[in-house]
């Protein structure tokens, strides 16, 4: 019988999460997974040719889903903004529900060679609360907002996994601790712009980070940028 990319997938990380606790996202813990899977090794490799750290991907991955369907299902229109990001990281944390899997994957992505897989993991992961909440960001504020938030939701992913009071509630207070310290740099931001003599000083900054656009859709999760070349420039070395 063949088994779909997809189905394979799911059967190997379901089978590895009973093996992370004690062998972590290693090797140990893919081959035990292939075994209690029953999938071939040659499938295996296929479905995560990195083997369990292509499986710690996809775990984070499916929190994010975890996360977008209960978003998607939930009315916050009586909220705040800053009360609807605050929200969605704490269904993101909420999605985490195995804590040591988690563990593992933050001393997995703290290594040299995966840490540029946790960075596009948290990045995307702050992509998808903004995009979810309706930022319509088209300048350098797209790169802002999501540095800013992938910062907030990675210290209250640490802060969690040490936190054992009742219902996380430490880690929630925390967490809106730390939105609302973003919020006062976005009241500091704002203020600067109403007044006469620094927005004057910043005009040119100002207009130099204005030519930056977000990327394509199709590229977001390489985090690149694109350079508008302003009008009678382009062309030019």
């Amino acid at each position: 019988m063949t088994v779909s990319y997809d189905d394979a997938r799911t059967a190997l990380l379901d089978a590895a999460l009973l093996h992370v606790p004690f062998d972590g996202w290693s090797e140990a813990t893919f081959q035990a997974a292939m075994r209690d899977a029953e999938i071939a090794p040659g499938v295996a490799r296929a479905v995560c040719p990195r083997g369990a750290v292509d499986l710690a991907i996809a775990f984070h991955r499916n929190g994010d889903q975890v996360m977008l369907d209960k978003l998607a299902a939930t009315d916050m229109s009586g909220l705040k903004f800053s009360e609807k990001v605050t929200e969605a990281v704490w269904m993101r944390i909420g999605a985490n529900d195995n804590k040591e899997a988690v563990r593992r994957g933050t001393t997995l992505f703290a290594l040299p060679v995966y840490a540029g897989d946790g960075a596009r993991l948290i990045w995307g992961t702050a992509d998808h609360i903004w995009t979810a909440l309706g930022d319509t960001s088209e300048d350098y504020n797209w790169y802002t907002k999501r540095a800013t938030l992938s910062g907030v939701y990675s210290s209250t992913v640490l802060y969690w996994l040490g936190d054992d009071s009742p219902d996380a509630m430490a880690t929630r207070a925390f967490l809106e601790r730390r939105i609302g310290d973003v919020m006062q740099i976005e009241k500091i931001k704002s203020q600067v712009r109403k007044s006469p003599t620094l927005s004057r000083l910043m005009a040119g900054p100002e207009w130099v980070l204005g030519r930056i656009k977000p990327p394509a859709r199709a590229q977001r999760d390489t985090m690149p940028g694109s350079w508008t070349a302003p009008r009678g420039d382009a062309g030019r070395p």
